[in-house]
């Protein structure tokens, strides 16, 4: 069995980390290349940087950024926000992304998942989804959460896979910053109809809220933000529990 990851996530506005709840309401949590370096050195198993608002500003990805965190991490890095193709891409593994998350462009040009596996190798593509309940129902949402859709999460999910995407990045937009818990039952479906590794996101608020995704949502890893950010968990605290728990992670 595959040990399970724990991730935090940069979400980057105008070069500065960033975090808010329901993606919303939005407030400073520290410079993004000291924050990376921390957790390089202390126990993450990977990060993700998201430029939160490159899509809604109709630009590329912060790549000088990217180039500066790249330079003091020395785990799988993952970058996500304003990618629409091939060429952004190459860019940003260039500046020393290790991966690339597609979001608002996958959907509104599914190819695009096509295009980047097969240039770059599905696992090298995650495709992150924001997503909410309307009316009982899981529905996709575009450009950092601001624009709904009438797109099944789960089915999304499955063309995502069938398209080449080799990880799914799913945030709970009702459970974003809340740290009320990560939104097992649909981590757990989602885990059930699809063979890629899930990184669940948005609700993680407490240890035992990462034991819950991982035995109940049947997550393979869960990235989380202003509790690592704001040293409410510590991560090599939080991995330690996890063993006790017997859920294996990487020490």
């Amino acid at each position: 069995m595959l040990a399970k990851r724990i991730i935090p996530c940069l979400d980057i506005k105008d070069g500065r980390t960033v975090k808010g709840t329901k993606f919303v309401n939005l407030r400073d949590a520290g410079d993004p290349v000291e924050l990376a370096e921390y957790y390089s050195h202390n126990g993450a198993d990977e990060l993700v940087f998201l430029d939160i608002t490159a899509s809604k500003e109709k630009r590329k990805t912060l790549v000088e950024l990217v180039e500066k965190v790249a330079r003091k991490v020395s785990i799988p890095f993952t970058v996500g926000g304003g990618i629409t193709s091939v060429e952004d891409v190459s860019i940003l593994l260039k500046a020393g992304a290790d991966k690339v998350s597609v979001n608002s462009q996958a959907v509104r040009n599914p190819y695009l998942i096509n295009e980047l596996a097969d240039k770059f190798g599905n696992q090298c593509i995650v495709v992150a989804v924001d997503a909410k309940q309307i009316n009982g129902f899981w529905k996709v949402h575009l450009i950092g959460g601001k624009i709904p859709t009438n797109l099944d999460l789960f089915d999304w999910v499955k063309e995502a896979e069938k398209r080449g995407a080799g990880e799914i990045l799913f945030t709970s937009m009702d459970h974003d910053g809340t740290k009320k818990g990560f939104a097992n039952n649909a981590i757990l479906r989602i885990s059930e109809i699809s063979n890629l590794p899930i990184i669940a996101s948005g609700g993680a608020g407490s240890i035992q809220h990462f034991v819950d995704t991982f035995k109940l949502g049947k997550a393979d890893a869960a990235l989380a933000a202003s509790v690592f950010h704001f040293k409410e968990i510590d991560i090599i605290k939080l991995k330690q529990e996890l063993c006790k728990q017997n859920i294996r992670v990487r020490l």
